[in-house]
């Protein structure tokens, strides 16, 4: 499914940027073309203003002056002296036929009928297409008048000059769009991976707890069936020992029911957080107290330490606080042998309260610091005990992540670890 997901998301991601690419880059190569051609035309404008100017300063007009206006086919140059056409272009021959096509065109034109006065010139440029050459030029028509003579002269420019720029400039374009596109193909590729990583491992964590989540319940549920069968079979008295041990179960499995049904609600946002302020010294010595006849039962010395100073209240959620400490007390009085020892501790420093329950039990590995809050994680056999569930720790991080805290877990000095959990 993730597969198609992240195709169709590659597709679309990148489809959008490549059609914004090609968009602005066609603007832009229509902006750079029409300066282009303008910028040339202005320039063959100027040359025609040079070219007519020379012309009415020369008194006699030899062909090798013609040539050299030409400047080696940059220029087609025609010239008539009052309709007769110059030697120079007698001789040229090939270009007969280009001329006639360029006087048709421009037939009519008062620069190529005459100007009117003694001395005077006049010319104009545009855009010609000769349908003979299938090219474009830019023409020019001037007619210069010399006392009773007047000259005419006709000069092409061809474009094929600018169309190769032009040429090479679009296939630049098409190069960079082409290496745009690929790179926006392999980035969208890569971008919408990262993006749906975050999705996957959310499927996979959901597919693990409800593998978890049914395991665990199918284990009680097996339990009550069968000793509600036997209760069926059995004698009287041996009934209420199958109904207790039934009973037993149901607690259990309502119990994991509850977790699941507190990170449902984490999940979903859904958790209610009231802020209040708290007064923490107080807030750990209650809970202190509470786990206190738990841990002389099972011969293990609780502590607890707090500071001198009189400290700030703190803005928290008293019940669900109490809930934390209680999830990480419980831990540390199940996995810590008899005759070991649990400190609570509560420090304030920089505006921030640290809450930690230490044990001296068999501690955690590195490798199981990464995975310990997980749901349904549990480190090693040592810990499958049938009163937890691996759940605990994910709620209490889960807690403290709605107070915008942080909780960590790093290991005590001489064995066990410690639990540590930030609030501001």
């Amino acid at each position: 499914m993730f597969q198609k997901v992240h195709l169709r998301l590659t597709l679309l991601c990148a489809g959008i940027t490549i059609i914004i690419l090609l968009i602005m880059s066609s603007g832009w190569l229509y902006v750079s073309e029409k300066s282009l051609r303008d910028n040339s035309f202005i320039s063959f404008q100027n040359d025609m203003n040079t070219l007519v100017s020379n012309l009415e300063q020369q008194t006699v007009i030899s062909g090798s002056w013609l040539k050299n206006m030409e400047g080696n086919g940059k220029y087609l140059i025609w010239l008539l002296d009052s309709g007769v056409p110059f030697l120079h272009n007698r001789q040229n021959q090939t270009s007969q036929a280009l001329y006639e096509e360029a006087c048709a065109f421009l037939d009519g034109r008062p620069e190529l009928s005459g100007t009117s006065g003694y001395n005077s010139a006049a010319h104009t440029e545009l855009l010609f297409h000769s349908s003979a050459t299938d090219k474009d030029y830019y023409a020019c028509a001037a007619s210069l008048t010399r006392g009773q003579g007047n000259l005419q002269m006709l000069v092409l420019a061809p474009l094929s000059s600018l169309e190769a720029q032009i040429g090479r400039q679009r296939l630049l374009f098409l190069c960079l769009d082409l290496a745009g596109t690929g790179a926006l193909l392999l980035f969208s590729w890569f971008f919408t991976k990262r993006l749906l990583q975050p999705l996957e491992e959310n499927q996979r964590q959901q597919a693990r707890f409800v593998a978890s989540a049914s395991h665990e319940l199918r284990t009680p549920l097996s339990v009550m069936l069968s000793c509600i069968a036997a209760s069926r079979r059995g004698e009287p008295e041996e009934r209420l020992h199958f109904l207790e041990a039934a009973e037993n179960e149901g607690k259990r499995m309502s119990r994991l029911i509850h977790d699941m049904l507190l990170l449902s609600k984490a999940d979903t946002q859904t958790w209610s957080i009231r802020l209040e302020p708290v007064e923490a010294d107080t807030l750990l010595l209650d809970t202190y107290e509470t786990f206190l006849p738990l841990a002389e039962e099972r011969r293990i010395r609780l502590s607890v330490s707090l500071p001198e100073e009189e400290l700030p209240p703190c803005l928290c959620d008293s019940e669900r606080i109490r809930q934390v400490l209680g999830i990480l007390l419980d831990n540390a009085l199940c996995y810590t042998p008899a005759g070991g020892r649990v400190c609570l501790n509560l420090s304030f420093t920089q505006q921030t309260f640290a809450f930690s329950v230490a044990d001296n039990g068999p501690g955690i590995s590195e490798e199981d610091k990464k995975h310990i809050f997980e749901r349904f994680y549990r480190a090693d056999a040592s810990r499958r005990d049938r009163e937890h569930f691996g759940l605990g720790l994910c709620i209490a991080s889960e807690i403290i992540k709605a107070h915008r805290g942080r909780l960590t877990v790093s290991g005590a000095p001489g064995g066990g670890s410690v639990f540590t959990f930030y609030l501001s």
